[in-house]
């Protein structure tokens, strides 16, 4: 198993670290194959000179396989507009008032963002990221909005909320392979255009296609003067932090509240990236330790039995360690017949760690075998939690003793209370398949 598997060997120095990521990240790249991820970020994104290097790791995705979805602001734009009319986009409460005059300003500075986008997303010049891409961008009228209103007397005129979203017509559009292009305006059945939130466009789209991943782009989520959000977040934690006075930028908040809404309404995660660090995108998607703040409604990680889908993605867990005579080589047909077996522990559609118990009840113990973590996961106790389980799995099926056999890891299950017994001390069964050659050593545990 690999949290305490012996280090590297010295042939494994020296390994080009480009060749050790892009194997570091083939998980991550089949895990996010198909699946559909809404991106959401603001107008300042699109002003800001780094932004083609924005749209490249974007169009990398979307070669990757991933159904993308983008919504994006506008604010500076719209503001620049205004400012060129002697006028300005007037606050009440957190909510702009869109009058007749910023409304122009609005679809103006939201038709300018949509065509730099696309224009980005359009290049294919030789030695340049883009080079022989071609990616089609679909925009529309997508959104059906209501007014805000009126509230505590002020009238809010041409600013809106999301009423429902087209899904069947955006599914479509992503099942051709399109990328979605979403500004932040929404339309009515009596023909009105509204001023919504990016946010809130993002988060009720997520909600709509039920997506996967819905991720905000921040301006602050890399400022040092605003405080550092932890790496991961459950929505009730995000409930108790916008509870207390955090002093969190308005547009941390305002991705906080709409990422635990997503999340109660079946998006399974939600990312905070600051999208300042040049390529802050694809390590928060592409790697295990990424760059921002994850929610989610349940943990993280999720310790569960496998399934019969678990196969593939138990099989590479094992393998590296297969190699290495750490574990016996199971087929891929013997782990589907005893894929009961199996708990793993699942990360984000990863399997990082795994193990199965094989019960002899006429001789009232069992074999804990397969117990494996992921080489870039060591550390996190993530083969205790599974000792720890196995242990109670087999204490509620009335076995009394558990034991391992193993040629390189004796020590850590020393540490874990397991004594040294020879071959004779296994059920008979066990020991007819003892393989001398291989010459594990045994350990027991009493219960």
């Amino acid at each position: 198993m690999s949290e305490m598997s012996p280090a590297p060997s010295a042939a494994g120095q020296g390994r080009d670290p480009f060749v050790t990521w892009v194997r570091q990240a083939t998980p991550y790249i089949h895990a996010h194959r198909g699946r559909t991820f809404v991106i959401a970020f603001g107008g300042e994104a699109v002003a800001d000179a780094a932004f083609p290097e924005l749209v490249h790791d974007i169009a990398l995705l979307h070669g990757l396989g991933i159904r993308l979805v983008l919504v994006h602001g506008a604010r500076p734009q719209i503001e620049e507009r205004l400012k060129g009319d002697g006028a300005e986009l007037r606050y009440v409460n957190g909510l702009r008032v869109t009058d007749d005059r910023a409304l122009a300003c609005v679809k103006e500075a939201a038709g300018f963002v949509r065509v730099e986008i696309e224009a980005l997303l359009s290049l294919g010049l030789a030695n340049s990221p883009m080079a022989g891409v071609r990616i089609p961008v679909v925009s529309g009228n997508f959104v059906t909005a209501r007014p805000q209103g009126v509230i505590d007397g002020i009238d809010y005129r041409h600013t809106g909320s999301v009423r429902r979203v087209d899904q069947r017509t955006l599914r479509a559009i992503l099942d051709q392979g399109n990328v979605a292009l979403m500004p932040p305006l929404g339309y009515s059945p009596t023909g009105e255009v509204f001023n919504l939130s990016a946010a809130d466009v993002a988060c009720s789209t997520a909600a709509a296609l039920g997506a996967d991943k819905l991720i905000f782009l921040t301006e602050q989520g890399d400022s040092e003067s605003s405080p550092q959000l932890p790496p991961n977040l459950l929505t009730s934690e995000v409930d108790q932090l916008l509870a207390s006075e955090h002093g969190l930028h308005e547009e941390i908040v305002t991705c906080l509240r709409a990422g635990a809404d997503a999340c109660r309404t079946g998006v399974r995660r939600v990312h905070l990236v600051g999208r300042r660090t040049d390529g802050a995108l694809l390590r928060e998607l592409l790697t295990h330790d990424g760059s921002g703040t994850l929610i989610s409604a349940e943990p993280y990680e999720e310790l569960r039995p496998a399934r019969i889908d678990d196969v593939t993605g138990i099989l590479e867990l094992l393998r590296p360690l297969e190699e290495r005579g750490v574990l016996v080589r199971r087929s891929r047909e013997r782990l589907e017949t005893e894929i009961d077996r199996f708990t793993l522990i699942e990360r984000d559609g990863l399997i990082t760690a795994c193990a199965a118990l094989y019960p002899y009840p006429d001789d009232g113990t069992a074999e804990l075998a397969c117990l494996a973590v992921h080489l870039d996961y060591r550390g996190g106790r993530r083969g205790d939690r599974l000792l720890e389980h196995m242990e109670t799995r087999a204490r509620s099926k009335g076995i009394g003793n558990l034991f391992v056999l193993t040629t390189q890891t004796a020590h850590w299950f020393l540490e874990r209370g397991f004594q040294t017994a020879g071959p004779d001390a296994l059920p008979m069964e066990k020991q007819a398949l003892y393989n001398f050659q291989r010459n594990s050593k045994v350990f027991i545990k009493r219960l």
